[in-house]
């Protein structure tokens, strides 16, 4: 399984095109804030106004869930072309159990999401303390790491299961596409989810790559938050955070961290089993 997955690791990383178009969703958000976004969410919100480190903690925080799924559909690029190529029939034709195989791609596309997304860790953290914000302290750093790596399993999880319904490049890049499009909106970044109608904001809500998002942002934007909105009425800054989808609010009901973090252990297992069920149903064609 290890072998596989390395080798899988390599391929994911000699193909330049596949790790530019995994990160393309995130290249665009930047772009989009850059010239436009961060004008349209600047200003006062809820009788807060908002400061530039604020709002760059807030953007950043939103990118890192989005890279935690678009760059482990672009490492689940590596069956779509085994599958293609039929080298995935050779792998059958050796002595290797299919959970073995299986195990392998998902092996591969969880270091290779984690890695990437720690990429886009360390270049929010550069473009936040280069237009004047403040670094996230170590504790906040760890926290933001396991995080990291619990949104790039649920994720994972999530492409996986889709993957099952996918044969062909073409297909694939269809869907790809389609995700990097839509992912900005379904995590609540091109536009805060406080502006949007209250039907969009709820499939936001139940959206789990959203959750991630609320936890990156409810830790990097915690030391943002506390240093400028100091002495701000509480009211105004509960307002704020849940226009700009910091924390979920599900009626009079604030969602905790705590269930943020089991939305995504429950996606994980949910669309693993889901994957499993799948792959079983078809486990006469040997074609994955």
């Amino acid at each position: 399984m290890v072998n596989l997955a390395i080798r899988n690791f390599k391929m994911f990383f000699r193909n330049k095109s596949s790790v530019f178009f995994s990160l393309l969703g995130a290249i665009i958000i930047i772009l989009l804030y850059v010239l436009f976004l961060g004008d349209m969410v600047s200003g006062e919100v809820g009788g807060v106004q908002l400061d530039r480190s604020i709002l760059d903690s807030w953007i950043m925080a939103g990118l890192m869930a989005v890279s935690s799924i678009t760059t482990t559909m672009g490492a689940f690029s590596i069956i779509v072309e085994d599958k293609e190529g039929g080298k995935i029939k050779d792998f059958y034709a050796a002595p290797l159990k299919k959970s073995t195989i299986v195990g392998g791609y998902l092996l591969s596309s969880v270091a290779v999401g984690i890695i990437m997304t720690l990429i886009t860790l360390v270049l929010a953290e550069i473009y936040i303390v280069a237009y004047g914000g403040a670094i996230i302290s170590a504790l906040t750093l760890l926290k933001v790491l396991g995080i990291i790596l619990l949104s790039v399993v649920s994720s994972s999880a999530m492409v996986l299961f889709v993957l099952t319904f996918i044969n062909s490049s073409n297909t694939f890049g269809t869907a790809s596409t389609i995700l990097g499009t839509l992912i900005g909106f379904l995590t609540g970044i091109y536009i805060p989810t406080g502006i949007l109608p209250v039907p969009v904001q709820w499939v936001i809500k139940v959206f789990p790559v959203s959750h991630a998002g609320a936890l990156f942002r409810q830790l990097m934007m915690e030391q943002p938050i506390n240093s400028t909105l100091q002495g701000a009425p509480a009211e105004a800054i509960e307002g704020f955070k849940e226009h700009m989808g910091v924390i979920f609010k599900y009626g009079d009901y604030t969602a905790p961290f705590w269930l943020h973090i089991l939305v995504l252990v429950g996606t994980a297992v949910l669309f693993y089993a889901l994957a499993v069920l799948r792959l079983s149903v078809k486990s006469r064609d040997k074609n994955f």
